[in-house]
């Protein structure tokens, strides 16, 4: 096992740690980064995917860690933010021998960061993982976890909907609402049954032909499209991204014809002040890393000893979070972002600094 070189200095994005690992003979190619461990060990999933370089999966790690870091602090969780990427293809490199390698090297660190389940992981892989360290969560019910987080973040997601939904229209509930999935995927789904439980109109896509197979046959009533493009800009009350990240971009806002943004998908907003452009086009963005926690206070409660009924009512919480939020953000005359943010930093500000007090 070794260390492969990096192509950017970690120093200057104001993370804690970031840890380049390989082990050649698996094939594994890694990076850990811990943004913020102010509230706790870092906790965030291990992502594995087939970056074209580098760079770019360093850049994914980076922006990841930090919006877990924001994520867990605005989620009450006494946990700090890190994130994994895992560089290469999972249907063609994945094994037992490079899960086991990586798992060494989050045992390295000696509880400073715990893994789980991200886009290109599943509960299987995390239980192969926990062989070689006890630093992980979001394992199988068998082997004493929580099972798929997915479950518990599609619930958050829906809460922080119902929030949206009842500042822009006066009634926590998208019954009647027209609302657009870009992704049915792990959390895709299952939001999609609250959506339609609920009584909402839903319309999705998604870009593997099994997804959009799965929905024809178990929910005949969605209404499917073909892409991305064409549910951005069709006549939507709500857009739920729940893929990968940059939904929100200067192609896609512009066109955007819903009212609310809220979606499973880390990091929507492509870049600094496309939150603004939605704000000034009258549009609601609920805070990606706010409403998408209820996966992380799942895999989270395994810390303390798994409890479904526990974690399900600390991920409905994400109501309430979501709507002060909203207010905060109309109160101080801020998109909804900046005062997420705000609310973030200043809980990691003040219960990091207790910290300084030592106990013998």
């Amino acid at each position: 096992m070794g260390v492969f070189a990096s192509t950017d200095d970690p120093v200057s994005t104001g993370h804690e740690q970031v840890v380049f690992c390989q082990d050649k003979q698996s094939g594994l190619k890694a990076i850990i980064g811990i943004y913020s461990t102010a509230l706790g060990p870092a906790l965030g999933g291990t992502r594995f995917y087939p970056y074209a370089s580098e760079a770019e999966a360093l850049a994914d790690v980076l922006d990841l860690s930090r919006g877990m870091a924001y994520k867990n602090a605005l989620a009450n969780l006494d946990l700090g933010g890190g994130k994994a990427v895992i560089w290469g293809d999972p249907e063609q490199i994945k094994s037992e021998a490079l899960l086991r390698a990586y798992g060494r090297f989050v045992e390295s660190l000696n509880g400073r960061y715990y893994t789980a389940c991200d886009v290109g992981t599943y509960v299987a892989d995390m239980d192969v993982v926990a062989r070689e360290t006890r630093y992980v969560t979001g394992r199988s019910v068998e082997h004493g976890g929580a099972g798929d987080s997915s479950i518990l973040t599609a619930w958050g997601v829906f809460q922080g909907m119902r929030a949206a939904a009842e500042h822009v229209w006066g009634s926590p509930t998208l019954a009647g609402r027209r609302v657009g999935v870009a992704g049915l995927g792990k959390v895709g789904k299952y939001l999609t049954a609250h959506l339609l439980d609920d009584g909402a109109e839903v319309v999705a896509t998604d870009v593997n032909p099994r997804a959009r197979e799965w929905a024809r046959t178990t929910h005949p009533q969605v209404t499917l499209v073909d892409d991305t493009e064409a549910l951005v800009a069709s006549d939507i009350d709500v857009y739920a991204p729940c893929a990968l990240g940059g939904a929100l971009n200067d192609d896609t806002v512009p066109v955007l014809r819903a009212k609310v943004v809220t979606g499973a998908a880390n990091n929507q907003l492509a870049h600094p002040g496309i939150e603004k452009v939605l704000a000034d086009r009258g549009i609601l963005y609920t805070p990606d890393y706010v409403v998408n926690a209820g996966g992380v206070i799942q895999v989270a409660d395994e810390i303390e000893g798994f409890n479904f009924d526990r974690a399900k009512l600390r991920a409905t919480r994400i109501f309430d979070t979501t709507r002060q939020i909203l207010r905060l953000a109309d109160d101080e005359g801020v998109p909804p972002a900046v005062a997420a943010d705000r609310l973030a930093e200043r809980r990691m500000a003040e219960v990091g600094r207790l910290r300084t007090i030592h106990l013998r």
